[in-house]
């Protein structure tokens, strides 16, 4: 026989074997075995061991039960259609938790405990020994570590010393640490309980789905709980380590999980570490000089970011629910609710949002419910193609921070409802079709030379200054404190109309022709009710009517000044703003202001969430 037909034939046999290999389910129980093979009958003990087995078009299929441990994939997947993917039983409860509990509590007086652990019980990584630091972070004068103590569920406060916690026991109970050589020892306040008899459980990993090494792609996680973890501060000059997050791959889907209590970040989307994180001294030419090395790197649209991060509910997070630096490019962050993400104020710095993103070059953030947080979305360089859409944002410091960006970048049918609305430092932006009910304020002079892009690429065209202006405000319902004056003395053309001003609300002196409307916001409410959020406000369908918008598109907008691009879709298509915050088709000749089509007159309820 010839050596084409061995060859064909060999070639066969192990195609018809990888067949026989991939798309295999891989089950994990907390009553496996250690020596369990993955099957139903005989399910692995622990996620980590179905890791390593998995292959590309694997599930691992993860049943009811805690798992604590660092779920470190070694491999990813090959393609879209050709993952691996983790998942939680449908219908079962599936914790996985980067703490670990802790019994043996010493009474020492009142309200103080006491226990003292051995190092080795923290393996290589001692969260309370490790203190938080980096690029843009503010310690407040005082010292902070990644480590937390959790009493059923619900964090204490690090206290700044021994001494208060040994004082009587405030609002919030304290707890401290101390680390020797050998031995951790850690004194904590618990409110009318005795330790020993509940839940008490502390930091000991890192990170709970993290791969150690970037380029582990296209990877699901769905359907878990994944809380606690000793996440450090993630600037964007640094490795940023979430509890959860790809580590600078490519096509990972996050979706359908809760994602809370971790000391800094929830998800991260961010960059890699090298050599030079953390020395930038706060500049922003040490971040160029971090763009320039991610670039080398293998920043660019066919290796890094295209991730989905869906349906996910985000909390109790100290810096941001959803961080990213460059990683989440081309990105889709859709139907999330964030919420409570950096109130306790025990540090400071510059990188606090529930969405904070550094590169977010056609990235769609849509449909997301983000309240109870520092700043709910800020977009910091880079904001390139991003499409800021249909999102509810409410009682939040402030909604949405635009910063040293050059667009375009859209923002269109979003309620925002917090006292502060909207804070521009850049220009390009669009904003069409918005509720706004706090504040506009717009920075008016940056001098810091920030990066410009070729179109749906991460390749860097030049770098300008951020002077005010070159904005576009088409259609917003703006009420009470929502006023546009800020931008009567913008250094940059702006181009407006079709706004209405309501309650107090001041059109700018760029717009053509203002209206006025009537006093819709003493009925202005956003209800939380058993089956959603509820917005209750006053309308006149036939007083809008009378303001005469146009529907907006690409054509409309124009082109930017520092970039001379388009307002467009992430694949180049129109942009074409014919529908409204729920989807509905908007009237073609005269669009109603505000981010519902004719809404109706008099009080209406509106499901918004």
């Amino acid at each position: 026989m010839s050596q084409n037909f061995w060859s064909l034939f060999v070639a066969i046999v192990l195609s018809l074997a990888g067949s026989i290999v991939a798309g295999r389910e891989l089950h994990v129980s907390v009553n496996g075995s250690d020596s369990g093979n993955g099957s139903p009958s005989h399910p692995f003990k622990n996620i980590s061991a179905a890791a390593e087995m998995a292959q590309p078009g694997d599930v691992i299929t993860v049943h009811e039960g805690v798992y604590r441990e660092w779920v470190n994939p070694p491999r990813g997947g090959e393609s879209d259609t050709k993952r691996i993917v983790y998942r939680a039983a449908p219908g079962e409860r599936v914790e996985i938790k980067g703490s670990e509990i802790v019994k043996n509590w010493t009474h020492l007086d009142g309200e103080l405990w006491k226990v003292a652990l051995p190092n080795s019980f923290f393996g290589s990584f001692n969260p309370y020994a490790d203190v938080i630091h980096g690029d843009w972070f503010s310690p407040k004068g005082r010292a902070h570590h990644t480590g937390a103590v959790y009493l059923n569920g619900n964090w204490l406060i690090e206290a700044a010393n021994l001494e208060d916690v040994e004082k009587p026991t405030g609002v919030t109970p304290l707890w401290f640490a101390k680390v020797d050589d050998k031995t951790t020892t850690i004194w904590a306040q618990f409110k009318g309980v005795d330790p020993n008899r509940e839940l008490v459980e502390t930091n000991v990993r890192r990170a709970v789905f993290y791969p150690d090494k970037p380029g582990r792609n296209y990877i699901t996680v769905r359907g878990f709980i994944l809380r606690q973890a000793a996440t450090p501060w993630a600037p964007p000059t640094a490795e940023q380590v979430g509890l959860i997050g790809p580590h600078w791959s490519r096509g990972w889907i996050i979706e359908d999980n809760t994602i809370s209590h971790s000391t800094c970040c929830g998800i991260s989307l961010g960059k890699y570490g090298d050599q030079f994180d953390n020395t930038s001294a706060n500049t922003a030419e040490g971040y160029v000089k971090t763009i320039e090395r991610a670039l080398a790197d293998g920043w660019n649209v066919d290796t890094v970011g295209h991730h989905v991060v869906r349906n996910n509910v985000i909390s109790d997070c100290e810096q941001a629910g959803i961080v990213g630096s460059l990683g989440c490019s081309f990105s889709s962050i859709t139907g999330n609710t964030i919420h409570d993400i950096h109130v306790r104020r025990l540090f400071s710095g510059a990188e606090m949002a529930g969405i904070k993103f550094h590169g977010a070059v056609d990235v769609e953030i849509s449909h997301n419910h983000i309240y109870r947080t520092c700043l709910g979305v800020w977009l910091d360089w880079m904001a390139q193609g991003t499409h800021v859409t249909r999102n509810l944002l409410h009682d939040n410091d402030q909604d949405l921070f635009v910063e040293v960006n050059h667009g375009p970048f859209i923002v269109d049918n979003n309620i925002f409802l917090s006292p502060r609305a909207l804070l521009v430092n850049s220009q390009g932006g669009a904003y069409v079709h918005n509720l706004m009910t706090g504040t506009v304020s717009v920075m008016h002079t940056e001098r810091r030379q920030t990066p410009y892009l070729r179109p749906h690429s991460t390749e860097v065209m030049g770098l300008r200054d951020n002077p005010s202006g070159d904005d576009r405000f088409y259609n917003n319902l703006m009420i009470g404190k929502a006023s546009l004056t800020a931008y009567d003395h913008a250094r940059l053309p702006v181009f407006m109309d079709g706004n209405v001003f309501a309650s107090g609300a001041k059109p700018s002196v760029h717009e053509p022709v203002a209206l006025v409307a009537p006093d819709f916001d003493t009925a202005i409410k956003l209800v939380d009710s058993a089956d959603g959020y509820y917005l209750r406000m006053n309308f006149d369908n036939v007083r809008l009517a009378t303001r005469r918008c146009n529907t907006i598109s690409s054509a409309t907008l124009g082109k930017t000044a520092v970039t001379n691009l388009p307002y467009e879709s992430g694949d180049g298509s129109p942009a074409l703003f014919d529908t409204d915050y729920f989807g509905n088709s908007r009237n073609k000749a005269h669009p109603t202001p505000g981010p519902f089509e004719a809404p109706g007159t008099g009080p209406v309820s509106l499901k918004v969430w």
